[in-house]
């Protein structure tokens, strides 16, 4: 199939999956990379060691994904979280499953995730072009093709597979340009925005606490009955705010403009407001005549305590058996709901993924495949879909690219 030609832009997860497919399925293929190595982005994630997927399969992995989950049921039925784990130790890479569910590299090297999938599109032949900056791309009518502009020229061919993320950490090579160039090509783009990114709040009593990680909290967003996210694990308190796995995940439910919504931890989401007042009330009789600063300590980080006192209106340093029934229950119902609210999100520099990209209505998710736009097919971050935490976001890029590289070498092989 020398005429199957087919070329992808972008050498992230979502590219190295395409370009493997594709090659695979018989595509004479061609992968442009701006870096000078490939999966730039893929070797900071899980902090280095490459949270590639998730073990929770189906509706429990679905669960996962906020944003337009159901566009995803044909890429992951194609190539799910197994079988990437199956490809990766063929490659000569085990694996291991963490908390959570999240999947590893042994080794807890990036790099050797990476280095799988390039050892297998060297032994593809996939050409594999570095420092390619792509400046814009087009349909030439005449010839039946995509044309591709290059630093040096144009490059041509059958089918084109658009990989070119998001704006997520722009010190990748995300920038954003993938976004722009759909929109020069008349498709709907939603706005780009960070997702599962820090967060910044309007009280400033967070700074006071810089450093201090809270484990086994709840954090809720929105108030009422049904909130909008509510998760019980880790959290960050920064300088400007919260950061942490339930800041990051919660930033990702949050709407288009945040500010002014409501944030309340629950410092023990394990106990009632009335056992809570119970736990208090032990805590003041073993306190003998303690300041109420010093019995908190007994229920939070030390330096939490003063600052937690003082929010919730009382003196930190009475006495706490001075506390009367009402003040103790005013307490309880304060520790498990403090409240915070949002200031607005850091920027793309801090998110780990965007939210928005390509519009999954201009998206066949059958194939990925543009529907108005014949031969041209995308993947990965560029899409309109983001998961929280945990190797999802990964999957989603490497499912979506594997499909689109299979089905892209198939209708090149259709067209004859």
């Amino acid at each position: 199939m020398s005429n199957c030609n087919i070329g992808i832009i972008g050498g992230g997860a979502a590219g190295m999956a395409a370009a493997v497919f594709a090659a695979r399925a018989g595509g004479n293929v061609t992968l442009i990379e701006r870096n000078e190595k490939l999966g730039k982005k893929v070797y900071i994630t899980g902090k280095g060691r490459c949270n590639m997927t998730n073990v929770a399969a189906g509706q429990e992995f679905l669960m996962n994904v906020p944003r337009n989950p159901r566009f995803l049921y044909s890429a992951l039925d194609f190539f799910d979280n197994q079988s990437l784990i199956d490809f990766i130790e063929s490659q000569g890479v085990p694996t291991k499953v963490e908390r959570g569910g999240r999947v590893f590299p042994e080794s807890d090297h990036a790099s050797d995730v990476t280095r799988a999938f390039e050892r297998e599109l060297r032994r593809l032949s996939v050409k594999l072009m570095f420092d390619a900056r792509v400046t814009g791309v087009e349909f030439d009518d005449d010839k039946q093709l995509w044309r591709v502009s290059v630093p040096g020229g144009n490059m041509e061919f059958k089918a084109l597979i658009v990989c070119m993320g998001g704006a997520s950490y722009p010190s990748t090579g995300s920038d954003g340009f993938g976004a722009r160039l759909m929109e020069k090509l008349g498709l709907a783009v939603e706005p780009l925005r960070p997702a599962l990114v820090p967060i910044e709040t309007a009280e400033t009593w967070p700074g006071e606490l810089t450093g201090i990680s809270l484990k086994n909290v709840n954090l809720r967003l929105g108030e009422g009955k049904k909130p909008a996210f509510s998760e019980q694990g880790e959290m960050l308190f920064t300088h400007f705010g919260i950061s942490g796995p339930l800041a990051l995940s919660a930033s990702s439910y949050m709407s288009a403009q945040p500010a002014g919504s409501k944030l309340f931890i629950d410092l023990k989401p394990a106990l009632s407001v009335d056992a809570l007042v119970l736990r208090l009330e032990r805590e003041i009789e073993a306190a003998g005549r303690r300041q109420l600063k010093s019995m908190l300590e007994a229920l939070m980080p030390r330096a939490m305590a003063p600052v937690m006192a003082e929010l919730s209106g009382l003196n930190p340093l009475i006495p706490a058996y001075q506390l009367n029934k009402k003040q103790l229950r005013e307490l309880a119902e304060f520790l498990k709901a403090v409240p915070l609210t949002v200031k607005g999100t850091r920027g793309f520099a801090e998110a780990i993924i965007t939210r928005g990209g390509l519009s999954v209505k201009e998206v066949n998710p059958s194939t990925l495949m543009i529907k108005k736009l014949p031969g041209l097919f995308a993947a990965g971050e560029m899409l309109d879909v983001d998961a929280l935490t945990g190797g999802f976001n990964l999957q989603i890029a490497f499912s979506t690219g594997a499909l689109a590289g299979q089905c892209a070498a198939e209708w090149v092989q259709e067209q004859g």
